[in-house]
């Protein structure tokens, strides 16, 4: 088993710098602050290597390599095409990694703007192969479920209710919701 030494790696030049932001980048997409942060520790600590990092930046977004905008509009359309994904799950995701509020909310707005949110909760029901819950546990557990994946309330009761679901277990739920949001789930 090789063993990986412990020294750390001298700080890079602008140069060595680009090359290893292009590497980064072409092993993933990301934002500016994920790769500013990425860069800081490969250079000089201090104002000379946070001018070596704003100075491949800058060069990244001349050529199109970094475009935080366009990273928010992928990551989107790929939460919402592949786990059906409520906005507030992605718009949380997003500020997580550093893109610009004014960015996400144009993000978001522009690709949820046409999307039924049932049916997309349904479309991510399906995709988890959730399926209707027989008592209050389990129908607590698809609430929260839901919530965590980013939709509203309005539209996880709907669904709850058109399963059938009895009032008393749903007026139970709210307490659950609680509950939920004071452990830090998003919430409408």
């Amino acid at each position: 088993m090789p063993f990986k030494s412990t020294k750390p790696k001298p700080p890079l030049n602008e140069a060595g710098l680009y090359d290893y932001a292009l590497k980064a980048l072409g092993r993933s997409m990301r934002t500016e602050s994920e790769l500013r942060r990425q860069m800081r520790q490969r250079v000089e600590p201090g104002e000379s290597g946070e001018a070596t990092v704003n100075s491949v930046v800058t060069r990244l977004k001349e050529h199109g390599y970094l475009d935080d905008k366009s990273f928010a509009e992928t990551f989107t359309r790929l939460r919402v095409e592949n786990e059906k994904l409520g906005s507030r799950t992605v718009r949380q995701k997003l500020a997580q990694k550093g893109v610009p509020a004014p960015i996400v909310n144009e993000t978001i707005e522009a690709r949820y703007a046409g999307t039924d949110e049932e049916a997309l909760a349904r479309q991510h029901i399906e995709r988890k192969r959730l399926k209707k819950p027989e008592n209050e546990k389990e129908t607590a557990r698809i609430l929260r479920r839901l919530i965590a994946a980013g939709f509203s309330t309005r539209t996880i009761y709907k669904i709850l209710r058109q399963w059938d679901i009895p009032e008393e277990t749903l007026s139970a739920l709210d307490s659950i919701e609680t509950d939920s949001l004071e452990e830090g789930l998003p919430h409408e």
